[in-house]
Order: structure tokens, then C-alpha cells, then sequence
């Protein structure tokens, strides 16, 4: 694995953390600890181009919303079966970038579960199994509100925003550039978060498929019924942001 040098001096802290402080890594309820949590662990999120490469950043200091959007779209772009271990909190931070790759693969999350992937813990009955997998779909279902409606203030804001160039008297290039890639960065959250919601509805699907002709239960039709649940909201948020949202008034120097 190579660590990129802006990313070394944290990777190497967190190793001595990991050697010296053993199980503190996590708090209570399986939440990283505090004392490991920065305001910025999020900010990278939207900074690599589909590629996973580096794009131009914008040195515009986030807004709380936009970090907000980054806190909470994490949760659905890290696959459900990398949360509350040991090494979440490298991934908090963006270190294992090859994680959330994962989620490509339609096969990844039933692998985990099946005891077949990297870093998975043992299952030791279908009905846990189909526990795990309805938990999951749940906590999916509850965090798209809130992301999504974030998503429409900073979209609205973002609007906003590029439409304020023409009003700048003095107009810097680097100003312009930085307000620009700040867009396309909120713009490339929002996409990744679409994408890995697809992802994580075939994934949930396919697991389902293989529970129910390997280990048939009546816990098959909650775990149904709460998935095409949650595909009919990811496929609603796949061209709206949230359905409550008004967006807000024209900024003051606007005409």
C-alpha cells in the first residue's frame, strides 16, 4: 500500500494510536473516538475524479453545510460492513481509498457476510445474517433525508454562487477558479453518493437473492419489503434533492 506524502504524517499517527491505545479507537456505540475526530475528517470526500485521482481543490474554506455534506454522505459511500472496526477511523480519513471501491462489485457486501471478504467478522446464523442485512437497509432508508436535504441548500447556494460572478467587482482568476471547483466538488459528492446508493441496492438485492435459496426464512419478506422501499427513494433522490426543501432567497447583491 502506498501512502500519498500529504497523507503520511496521519497514517503513521494513527499507527502508533492503533499500537499503543489497542481497542480506543472507538467510542461508545461504535463511533469513532472523539479524541481521534477532527472538524475536517470528511473534507477530502469529492476532492478525487471518477478515477480516483486528485482533482484541482478549491483553498474556499467548506461552508457547515458543506461540510455537513461530506459528514453525512460518508456513511453511504463506505460499505456497511467497514463501520465500527478498528481501522473505520483510517477510513474516516480517507487512507483506504481501495474500500469503497468495493461497492463495484455487486458481490462484495454477501461475500463479507458469508465470511469471505477482507476484515469480516463471523455470522453464526441466517437469521443474524438477515438481521445484519435488514439493519443495514434501515439505516441506509433514515440517512437519505437528511443528506439530501443538505444536498438541496448547497445546490441552491451553489446556483446561487456561479450566478455571482458577473456581480464581483475586481474578479480575481483564482477567485473564479476556486468558486468553480468548489461547485464541481459539492457536485461530485452529491454523484458519488447516486452512484454508491445504486450500488448498495443491487448489493442488498443480490445478498437477499442468495439468503433466500440458501437459507429460506420469513425474515425474507421485512428484508424485501424494506429494500424496495429504500429503491423507490433512492430512485426518487436520483433527480431530486429532498421534496420539503424551498429554496432560499436571491443573494443581496444579486438584481
Amino acid at each position: 500500500m502506498r501512502i500519498s506524502q500529504r497523507l503520511q504524517p496521519l497514517y503513521l499517527a494513527f499507527c502508533l494510536a492503533l499500537l499503543l491505545a489497542g481497542c480506543g479507537v472507538n467510542g461508545d456505540f461504535g463511533e469513532v473516538s472523539p479524541s481521534l475526530v477532527r472538524d475536517d475528517i470528511h473534507d477530502w470526500v469529492g476532492r478525487d475524479d471518477a478515477k480516483g485521482r486528485p482533482i484541482s481543490p478549491s483553498t474556499f474554506e467548506l461552508t457547515d453545510d458543506e461540510r455537513q455534506l461530506r459528514d453525512l454522505g460518508y456513511p453511504l459511500l463506505e460499505p456497511p460492513y467497514n463501520r465500527q472496526k478498528a481501522h473505520s477511523v483510517l477510513s474516516e480519513y480517507g487512507m483506504t481509498p481501495w474500500i469503497l471501491k468495493q461497492s463495484a462489485n455487486p458481490a462484495a457486501y454477501y461475500d463479507h457476510m458469508m465470511e469471505r471478504g477482507l476484515f469480516s467478522e463471523k455470522v453464526r446464523s441466517p437469521s443474524s445474517r438477515y438481521a445484519v442485512l435488514i439493519d443495514d437497509i434501515r439505516n441506509d432508508s433514515e440517512r437519505l433525508p437528511q443528506f439530501f436535504a443538505t444536498a438541496g441548500r448547497v445546490v441552491d447556494m451553489d446556483v446561487k454562487r456561479k450566478q455571482s460572478l458577473g456581480f464581483v467587482r475586481g474578479l480575481t482568476p483564482a477567485e473564479r477558479d476556486n468558486t468553480l471547483n468548489r461547485i464541481r466538488e459539492n457536485d461530485r459528492v452529491i454523484g458519488l453518493v447516486r452512484t454508491s446508493l445504486e450500488r448498495r441496492v443491487a448489493s442488498y438485492r443480490y445478498a437477499l437473492e442468495r439468503l433466500v435459496i440458501s437459507s429460506p426464512s420469513q425474515d425474507a419478506v421485512t428484508a424485501e419489503q424494506m429494500l424496495n422501499k429504500l429503491g423507490t427513494e433512492v430512485g426518487f433522490f436520483q433527480g431530486h434533492t429532498a421534496p420539503t426543501y424551498r429554496r432560499g432567497p436571491s443573494l443581496a447583491f444579486q438584481r
